[in-house]
């Protein structure tokens, strides 16, 4: 027999680009597992209508304005919590997402966008529980994406563009978001990690396996 639950724990990886939120998401969610927990690993932009059209400003952002950029975002993200995020956490599972609102905050804000009402235009999207925010300086995770990754540089991972971001994430300030030096080694940035999500699993009496 399961064991009841109650609601899951929704947390928010966040960060400039070439911080390493992608790797560092899918090895907790490999920790979570094998403690029994039922996982849920998104990201946003998602795959669907909103999140595709996303996608292809990344080659070509000047296309449309901050304004409907945004808009944009809003509309991925609504389906992201109607069809993803809500239906997950009903039903007890923790939900990992590689980027939420606190991004288009950030990245929408660098772009002029005013970030107050950015949040005030997510206020339907549910509040995380823990915002993992992986801090690094801009030239050293652009570094990484050139070097690491091998890849060229889209629209929004230009220098000038990832200072203005890093200063906007620098100044959001609520009390479940976890600061962690990403330019640490990959496993001491994991342990951080792995320590600020069982400190919350133990805080909300989050309990895994059957």
């Amino acid at each position: 027999m399961r064991t009841m639950r109650g609601r899951g724990l929704l947390i928010a990886f966040e960060g400039v680009d070439g911080t390493g939120k992608t790797t560092q998401l899918a090895r907790l969610a490999d920790f979570l597992k094998g403690m029994g927990c039922e996982v849920v690993a998104t990201r946003e932009p998602t795959d669907g209508e909103y999140g595709r059209r996303i996608r292809a400003l990344y080659l070509d952002r000047g296309r449309c304005t901050p304004e409907e950029e945004l808009e944009l975002f809003i509309r991925d993200r609504r389906q992201h919590v109607r069809d993803c995020i809500e239906p997950a956490l009903a039903a007890g599972r923790i939900v990992l997402t590689d980027r939420y609102y606190f991004s288009t905050a950030a990245y929408q804000g660098a772009a002029g966008c005013d970030p107050d009402q950015v949040f005030a235009a997510n206020s339907f999207a549910p509040e995380p529980d823990l915002v993992l925010l992986l801090t690094m300086e801009p030239k050293q995770s652009l570094a990484r994406i050139r070097e690491l990754r091998g890849e060229q540089l889209n629209d929004f991972e230009q220098l000038d563009q990832l200072r203005r971001v890093a200063r906007l994430f620098a100044s959001f300030s609520r009390e479940y978001i976890r600061r962690i030096d990403a330019s640490a080694p990959l496993d001491a940035v994991q342990a951080e990690i792995r320590q600020a999500v069982l400190e919350l699993m133990d805080r909300k009496g989050y309990r895994c396996g059957t």
